[in-house]
């Protein structure tokens, strides 16, 4: 069935942005105090998922608030989306100012059976460039899921996490408002970040949706810290939706290999996962 979409594979887009004042100070009120310290004028880990985002024109959307599928990325037959995880190598700083272009290419379109379903991994490399040349290279892994209610298998029990096990962790409360602020910083229009009817009706959440890259973010974030350096590579990987109105943890500790953390919900359920190294 993968087969059906072989012409997806190898599709490019291209959009440029700018790394403004306005964006480093909007990012830095959102995620204040648990932002790894820069020096003046260095964009924060993470701040590349705010850049060139895809820009599709209202009535081009699909019913979850994304861009109708079709176009760059392809008309896969399942309609929930997911962020499923990635790989981030950062090259560069990139600075406030700085002029940025985002290449995308879609990598890999895989179907699979889990436990929960019938899956489809859509998987998207992107370069950030600045003036300096190549700043970030990633791979961006999303995962499309059956519809809810649909018939499925066993699901698994949730991973249980213990903070107690990280040598530091931070706890926050996932409000609707962090998740409003982020989704207008990447101009995220996925209606289960935002829409509660949407979220617990149609797709099945017990509430809205936090944003997968917000977790990264903050993980990211925490392993700079804890490293005293931004991480070379970042490997990140959902394993459990988590949801709003709840307190939450981010976890991180030291290794022999570099870092690893994770994000816990109030239920100590593992939400994402997440490693770092040179």
């Amino acid at each position: 069935m993968g087969g059906d979409f072989a012409d997806w594979i190898g599709r490019t887009r291209e959009g440029q942005d700018l790394v403004t004042p306005r964006l480093m100070a909007e990012f830095r009120a959102t995620f204040t105090p648990h932002l790894a310290p820069v020096p003046a004028g260095v964009a924060w880990p993470a701040l590349h998922w705010c850049l060139a985002p895809d820009t599709p024109a209202i009535d081009a959307l699909g019913p979850d608030g994304h861009a109708a599928k079709g176009e760059f990325l392809p008309p896969v037959p399942l309609p929930r989306r997911m962020w499923a995880g990635g790989e981030v190598v950062t090259l560069a700083p990139l600075r406030e100012g700085d002029a940025v272009t985002r290449v995308e290419t879609v990598r890999d379109v895989a179907f699979k059976e889990g436990r929960s379903g019938r899956l489809c991994f859509v998987t998207v490399d992107h370069v950030v460039s600045g003036p300096r040349g190549p700043a970030i290279r990633e791979r961006q892994d999303i995962v499309y899921r059956e519809a809810a209610g649909a018939p499925t298998g066993a699901g698994a029990e949730p991973e249980r996490g213990d903070a107690a096990d990280y040598a530091q962790c931070c706890t926050l409360p996932a409000t609707p408002t962090l998740l409003f602020r982020y989704s207008a910083m990447t101009f995220n229009g996925h209606r289960f970040h935002y829409d509660h009817p949407y979220a617990t009706q149609v797709e099945g959440y017990a509430d809205l949706v936090v944003h997968g890259p917000i977790q990264a973010t903050l993980l990211m974030n925490l392993a700079t810290a804890m490293l005293g350096r931004v991480p070379a590579r970042f490997r990140h990987r959902g394993v459990s939706p988590m949801t709003a109105n709840q307190d939450f943890c981010v976890c991180g500790r030291l290794t022999p290999d570099g870092w690893e953390g994770v994000t816990l919900d109030a239920d100590d359920r593992v939400c994402m996962r997440a490693s770092a190294g040179a």
